[in-house]
């Protein structure tokens, strides 16, 4: 793989300017990735992540499989090492779990104006998504969730922001998590759009 070298430091920091320079992580993303900023973020892979009871573990025995988590709060990511192997779905993940950081700092204006997206995508009973993180949400949901703006509702909010951030920026021509139909793709991708154009987004 021509970029392993980059990730084979586990314990990597992404620094301000992720998307560019020498050392950086342009080569995981499109040209399209809106300018962000940023402190450090601590990258670490580990072999055989699982997730037991909310807790992430390493080479050990758990139902639940998973690629990647992200630690906001401590500025902490951690990818399963077998992504080094896949160029591809590195992408993507990376992607996805840096746009969990972006997440938390975006401000509730722009959260809600994204719910409001979503909720327009309900309400005319769209199906599909852009990655199985938030279609194993939405496939849960209830009017309920829309109605009180439960913490199931609010974590679809956020798996979907982060599915779709990685639709449009990792780079790829397609992928079988996605099922979300095109015009509602057009329309976030409007919104994501708009997020960049007013101004640097924070992660």
């Amino acid at each position: 793989m021509r970029n392993r070298h980059l990730f084979r430091r586990c314990n990597l920091s992404i620094p301000g300017s992720i998307f560019g320079g020498k050392g950086g992580l342009s080569p995981f993303f499109s040209g399209r990735v809106p300018v962000v900023t940023a402190s450090p973020i601590r990258v670490r892979f580990l072999p055989e992540l699982t997730v037991r009871r909310g807790k992430l573990l390493s080479k050990q025995l758990a139902r639940t499989q998973v690629h990647a988590a992200s630690f906001p709060r401590r500025r902490e990511l951690v990818l399963d090492a077998a992504l080094l192997d896949n160029h591809r779905e590195l992408a993507r993940i990376v992607v996805h779990e840096l746009f969990h950081f972006a997440w938390v700092r975006l401000g509730n204006p722009a959260r809600r104006s994204y719910e409001e997206l979503l909720r327009a995508e309900f309400r005319r009973r769209a199906r599909g998504e852009l990655g199985w993180p938030s279609e194993l949400v939405k496939v849960r949901l209830s009017q309920r969730d829309l109605d009180l703006r439960t913490r199931r509702w609010r974590e679809y909010a956020c798996e979907s922001f982060c599915d779709t951030a990685a639709w449009l920026y990792a780079g790829l021509r397609g992928h079988a998590e996605w099922t979300l139909a095109q015009r509602y793709r057009s329309q976030r991708a409007t919104w994501f759009g708009a997020l960049s154009g007013s101004g640097p987004l924070v992660l």
